[in-house]
């Protein structure tokens, strides 16, 4: 095997490394003890994205899941309560069953489109209420995903948004919406990120992903939700001390790099279109929206999504199959033009490699 020489990281927009002016700003962040709310790093980030999301206040937290945790937690504080969400989304499906466990929380999915949405009257037919027959949960929230990681990385309109968060209203329920990659949603729709969780009652931002933070995600929302979020964040052990060290990672990715979102789109599109090229998958490029494509290996009898990882991987180049007939490619700000040429060269030379390996003269 030739030695590797160059990495290219396609797994995910969460292994970026953090940048020089990120642990600069680490080494120098002014710190407290958070835990006594009086570290004065994690209030400016936690006031800045307040603002930015357009709620009235913020809390930072460990980790995404966690974040939506809580989240779902303060809204169905009577366990056995119910919530609406999507069959593909983050929380049902990547997140542990963390709000059963911790929560008693019961998740009635709806089926998750190709776009991300979930049709909107299969939302209402699937609430249920407190007059409803006695056998069935009542249900307190309704989650949405934006973007839609499992789809594709697709963005939700702000249009679909308030439709829901209407429906949501109507019936007394709360909108969460796990806003993990909600900047590049924002990025790619060209419309304020304030703007398309309008209607939300909560959102939970991930800071270590499409942002390139080392770690950490923001939960906002109204002050009473913030101040129940924060005894939560407290019993699930997620309030740390001198915490101001991560959040000053985090001012600098949400000051200097939204502003790189777009071009990670552009070099998603880019990969997208070359993987169409290649007569062995089968990839939809208009559904590329954000920094995530997705493509299917069409006869995996040979070409399997695990054994083109593992070649790719011989090359330096890292991806990850998302499921047993397809693989998921990641953008983020850490990967250049050159490096996104290097990876679609790796992908033609693996799937010529395989394909010789398995024919039968080159058996013989």
């Amino acid at each position: 095997m030739k030695m590797v020489t160059r990495t290219v990281d396609l797994r995910s927009d969460t292994v970026t490394k953090p940048s020089d002016v990120m642990r600069a700003a680490m080494a120098n962040a002014d710190v407290d003890d958070d835990a006594l709310g009086t570290d004065p790093t994690a209030f400016r980030l936690e006031s800045e994205m307040a603002k930015v999301m357009g709620k009235e206040a913020a809390v930072f937290v460990p980790s995404g899941t966690m974040g939506n945790l809580i989240a779902v937690l303060v809204h169905c504080e009577i366990r056995g309560s119910e919530v609406i969400l999507g069959d593909d989304s983050h929380i049902h499906v990547y997140e542990n069953g963390g709000i059963s466990t911790f929560g008693g929380v019961h998740p009635k999915t709806i089926k998750n489109n190709p776009d991300g949405t979930m049709d909107i009257d299969k939302i209402e037919a699937a609430i249920r209420t407190p007059t409803d027959s006695l056998y069935y949960p009542t249900t307190r929230l309704i989650c949405l995903e934006n973007t839609q990681a499992n789809c594709g990385g697709r963005c939700i309109s702000a249009e679909y948004t308030d439709r829901v968060g209407e429906i949501a209203k109507k019936h007394g329920l709360k909108l969460h919406i796990d806003g993990a990659r909600i900047f590049n949603a924002s990025v790619a729709l060209r419309v304020p990120v304030h703007r398309l969780v309008q209607a939300a009652d909560s959102v939970s931002v991930c800071l270590s992903k499409g942002l390139g933070a080392p770690a950490g995600s923001v939960l906002v929302g109204s002050k009473n939700f913030i101040a129940k979020a924060r005894r939560l964040r407290k019993a699930l052990g997620g309030c740390m001390r001198q915490v101001g060290v991560l959040c000053a990672a985090a001012y600098v990715a949400l000051s200097e790099n939204v502003s790189k979102l777009e071009d990670d789109h552009r070099k998603a599109k880019i990969i997208a279109e070359g993987l169409s090229q290649i007569e062995q998958f089968s990839v939809d490029t208009k559904s590329v929206e954000t920094n995530m494509v997705f493509f299917n290996i069409l006869d995996t009898s040979v070409l399997s999504p695990k054994r083109l990882c593992q070649v790719l991987e011989e090359r330096g180049v890292l991806v990850l199959p998302s499921s047993s007939t397809s693989i998921r490619i990641v953008l983020h700000y850490q990967i250049s033009d050159n490096d996104v040429n290097y990876a679609l060269t790796c992908i033609k030379q693996a799937v010529h490699q395989i394909l010789t390996e398995a024919s039968p003269k080159h058996g013989n």
